[in-house]
Formats: structure tokens, C-alpha cells, sequence
């Protein structure tokens, strides 16, 4: 047996998809590219789910003119795949119109100018000032050092 027989390459092709797809989705910040990954991460998840029940020489499970075939594909992972296929497009669908209302009303796809334009949104609406940075930590050398050892002193 080759080590790299198509069953092998097909089990790479489908965790380097889910990779690829999982990577896409938690390091980009355009909205395009995590819905890009979005639908790599599901084709997949379908691939390996195909995988895991392929059988070499199995047939369908179809009897013909009384003829059973001696092994036989199990046809419900296949119905589950199809059927997960179905939804993963409605869901990209909707990702996408989603993605179309982002960019009329924000004019950007970009996640981090997204999340600044509802910040000042909802900061103008409520009346209230823009929350501060989460980002940035506090600068520890504008305080004196004497008032932190004063303060761990006097505790």
C-alpha cells in the first residue's frame, strides 16, 4: 500500500479545506473572506463526512433482477451531505445579502470600521461618550512611582 493512495490524499485535501476555512474566518477582517471561509469550512466538513463512509468496490444499495451486491454503500451519509449542502448554501446566501446590507450602510466590509461606525452610532444615539479603547492599555509612566509604592504601603 502507497502512503499516499487517493484516500490519504483526499483526508489531506479535506482537513487542509477546514484549515484553510477556520484560518480564513479568525484572522481576516473583511467580511468577504470570513464568508469565503465560511464556505471552504463547510465543503470540508462535506468532504470528510463523504470520506468517512467511502468503501472500495461497494455498491448501491439498489437490488436488481433479485442480485444483492456483496457490499454495499450506506446511503444516509450521503443523504446527510447532501442535505448539509442544501443548508450551507442558504446560509452563505444570507451571508452574503447580509454582507450587501453591511456595505450600503456602512460603506465598507471591513469588520474593524464596521464596529467603529456602530460604536459612534450607538454612542450618538444613546447621548453617551465613545467607549475607550479596549486596545490600548493604560500608561503606567505618566504615574509617579511614589504614589503606587505609597498606595502598596498603606494596604
Amino acid at each position: 500500500m502507497d502512503i499516499l493512495d487517493s484516500n490519504t490524499i483526499l483526508y489531506i485535501a479535506a482537513f487542509g479545506l477546514m484549515l484553510i476555512g477556520i484560518s480564513g474566518i479568525v484572522i481576516s477582517n473583511h467580511l468577504m473572506r470570513i464568508i469565503f471561509g465560511i464556505a471552504l469550512l463547510e465543503a470540508g466538513a462535506n468532504l470528510l463526512l463523504m470520506l468517512s463512509t467511502y468503501h472500495e468496490g461497494a455498491a448501491a444499495p439498489i437490488i436488481v433482477d433479485g442480485n444483492v451486491p456483496a457490499m454495499m454503500a450506506d446511503p444516509v451519509p450521503q443523504a446527510l451531505v447532501l442535505t448539509a449542502i442544501v443548508i450551507g448554501v442558504g446560509i452563505l446566501a444570507l451571508a452574503l445579502s447580509l454582507a450587501i446590507r453591511v456595505q450600503r450602510a456602512y460603506g465598507t466590509l471591513d469588520m474593524r470600521e464596521v464596529r467603529l461606525k456602530l460604536e459612534q452610532e450607538i454612542s450618538a444615539d444613546a447621548g453617551i461618550d465613545m467607549p475607550s479603547s479596549s486596545e490600548k492599555p493604560a500608561d503606567i509612566a505618566k504615574v509617579p512611582l511614589n504614589s503606587v509604592v505609597q498606595q502598596e504601603s498603606g494596604s
